[in-house]
């Protein structure tokens, strides 16, 4: 593991009852003379960001060798990632926005975004020399993942001012995230990547143009605040992920 990966084995979060880990990843020259600040990205599923050993079916997104490239390049900001593991077969009940009746204990993503900006983002900002203005701050994920990642981003646009929406699972619910996107007054501030592979679902590819189009209804504007792309040949695992994770690095962070 590198010495730029920190693992917080236990946080406690006293909102969701949950105990999990967190990974923060630390930029090149972090612990230089220089005292420099960092944006933060939050990161669902955090253990499938960075090591092949605790990642979902042996394969990681390489998510930190992808930044550490990008910011050697120049192409991006400095950042720190801030990876929020999952809890197992909690994962489906905190990812998901409305309650279900075939998933029992489904619908605590309100409390899961309480977590992030009540409990876990001070810790954050405490621990770590971070930015933490709400213009230096995104979050996303992929899959149910992805679907929290939006659903935070929407309900704390005054912390969170971009997201990063990969494969999301647009279908929970009867399609709920469109649903809501669809009753906001207006655009609210937020810069969003959205995205779909090819080799994913027909279902699945016509859910992400839906929320898409929903988007744009209220004031996004495709190729300016919103980026949408279906991705030639991607389908949905960490591997797919993590080949796209340096586009949506670039999008989120980019060296202006």
């Amino acid at each position: 593991m590198s010495p730029r990966l920190q693992v917080l084995s236990r946080f406690r979060s006293h909102i969701l009852s949950t105990d999990r880990a967190i990974r923060v990843y630390l930029p090149p020259g972090y612990d230089g003379r220089k005292k420099q600040r960092y944006p933060v990205l939050y990161m669902n599923d955090g253990q499938n960001l960075f090591e092949s050993r605790t990642a979902f079916g042996g394969v990681d997104w390489k998510l930190g060798a992808t930044a550490d490239t990008l910011i050697a390049a120049g192409a991006i900001k400095p950042v720190i990632i801030v990876g929020i593991d999952n809890t197992g077969e909690k994962r489906i009940h905190e990812y998901t926005p409305t309650s279900h009746h075939a998933f029992r204990g489904s619908g605590r993503a309100d409390r899961y975004g309480r977590m992030l900006v009540e409990e876990l983002k001070p810790m954050i900002d405490l621990r770590y020399r971070t930015l933490p203005q709400r213009e230096n701050h995104a979050i996303g994920g992929s899959s149910l993942g992805a679907l929290v990642a939006l659903y935070v981003a929407l309900s704390h646009s005054d912390v969170f001012s971009k997201v990063a929406v990969l494969s999301p699972s647009v279908w929970w619910h009867d399609r709920v995230i469109v649903q809501q996107v669809a009753q906001l007054p207006a655009r609210l501030p937020l810069d969003i990547w959205l995205d779909m592979g090819t080799t994913e679902s027909a279902e699945g590819i016509s859910d992400a143009r839906l929320l898409r189009d929903a988007l744009t209804t209220r004031g996004w504007v495709s190729g300016t605040d919103l980026v949408y792309h279906e991705v030639e040949g991607g389908s949905h695992n960490e591997r797919a992920w993590g080949t796209r994770a340096g586009d949506v690095l670039r999008f989120l962070f980019p060296r202006v």
